[in-house]
């Protein structure tokens, strides 16, 4: 795991700890591909500098969010505001965290790529990847 990263997981509290860690080991495990750093203060993994998934503290919970994943068409996974792809969902306990669920969204994640690198270079319009 980046390093980077495990410090940001250490410093929350023990239960937000035990869901940023589960999430970082998973999303390790099946995307061991991807890049990952700490980007604007959050852990977020990507494939050749485009955003694919990451997560946030929240006071709710730990949000963790997929930047295409309005395009995954998956019912647990929750649209932005509309501006963008991006979908997510809210955990409050890593006991809520399905590994085949992650697993399936990471899959589709790989898959399904909206052009979040350059849409600063497009004026903020996106065009899908793959």
């Amino acid at each position: 795991m980046n390093q980077d990263i495990q410090v940001f997981n250490e410093i929350l509290v023990p239960g937000e700890r035990e869901i940023c860690t589960t999430l970082a080991v998973l999303i390790n495990k099946f995307l061991p591909e991807a890049e990952n750093k700490i980007w604007y203060g959050h852990p977020v993994w990507n494939f050749e500098g485009n955003p694919i998934v990451g997560y946030s503290k929240l006071k709710a919970g730990i949000r963790l969010m997929f930047w295409s994943g309005a395009s995954f068409e998956e019912k647990e996974l929750k649209p932005g505001t509309g501006k963008f792809k991006d979908a997510s969902i809210l955990y409050s306990s890593s006991d809520l965290i399905m590994e085949e669920d992650l697993k399936r969204w990471l899959e589709k994640a790989r898959k399904i790529q909206w052009d979040y690198k350059n849409i600063y270079k497009r004026k903020g319009v996106l065009e899908r990847l793959k």
